[in-house]
């Protein structure tokens, strides 16, 4: 079959694929003509083992991801489940107040138990969640890290954040909401992190 690519990013490429008769994604990352072919070779194979376990882990506290089919560290690609939801970022805007304030509500306790568990998204945009079955499905976690630094999760906020600011500008209370949420599903102290984010912004602007 051929395989029709749906995205292509600086690092990876999503194609649509068939497993055992499912209808799936495989997403495949990019070899690098100006690394040292071992090098990127072995950077492709962390990087797509890494990123499923990060997956697989979430999957494993209780957030909404795509299942993985197969896994292909020498080729770098991931095989998943393809999710027949609509992405968050194309109906946002369009929800009414009230559902609005509960979908960035789930956003939030979603992006808490990621935390809970020390799982960096470090991608988070409306861009990569599905609304699926009611329940946002979090994709894409490329750029994502085990790290239980407060700093950390505050910038994986913080993402989103500036995600709400430049597609969502006309609601500025969404990001509100998700932290309603994200105070709610947190284990430890969600203050630290909401002022670990005031601090990134102030940060920004006296740079």
């Amino acid at each position: 079959m051929n395989k029709k690519i749906i995205y292509r990013g600086a690092e990876a490429e999503i194609c649509l694929s068939r497993y055992l008769e499912e209808k799936a994604v495989q997403k495949r990352r990019i070899p690098k003509s100006y690394r040292i072919k071992e090098i990127d070779s072995f950077l492709i194979s962390f990087r797509t083992k890494e990123e499923a376990k990060l997956i697989s882990d979430a999957r494993l506290h209780g957030v909404s991801v795509p299942i993985i089919y197969d896994v292909d560290l020498k080729e770098g690609v991931i095989t998943m489940q393809y999710l027949e939801g609509k992405r968050i970022k194309d109906i946002l805007n369009d929800l009414d107040e009230k559902e609005r304030k509960r979908i960035c509500n789930m956003m939030g306790k979603s992006i808490a138990k990621l935390h809970n568990n020390d799982i960096i998204h470090g991608d988070i945009t409306t861009s990569n969640m599905i609304l699926l079955d009611d329940r946002i499905h979090f994709i894409d976690f490329g750029l994502g890290s085990k790290n239980g630094e407060i700093e950390t999760k505050g910038v994986d906020l913080h993402v989103l954040m500036e995600a709400f600011e430049s597609t969502h500008s006309q609601h500025p209370d969404c990001f509100d909401y998700v932290l309603e949420g994200y105070k709610k599903e947190f284990s430890g102290n969600a203050g630290t992190v909401i002022k670990k984010i005031e601090d990134i912004v102030k940060r920004g602007r006296y740079r």
